[in-house]
């Protein structure tokens, strides 16, 4: 499952990040690591960007980005 994937007030935990080079190394720099815990906290409404808390602040992520990030969904 993918970033995307989850709704909203779900977490999930980063299993892998993908993406080109450039991309890759943004979102590693913006601290979506593996072993990260990622919740979603609201989806814009027209459904991009979604916001999302990780880390101790929240970060707003294009979908097309959302997708190259592998999570595990976590139980509530």
């Amino acid at each position: 499952m993918t970033l995307r994937d989850l709704k909203v007030g779900q977490s999930g935990r980063v299993l892998t990040v993908g993406g080109e080079r450039v991309l890759r190394r943004r979102l590693l720099e913006m601290g979506i690591t593996p072993r990260t815990v990622i919740r979603v906290k609201k989806i814009a409404p027209m459904g991009d960007p979604i916001e999302l808390y990780l880390r101790g602040y929240v970060l707003s992520l294009r979908l097309d980005d959302a997708e190259k990030i592998t999570v595990e969904e976590l139980s509530p």
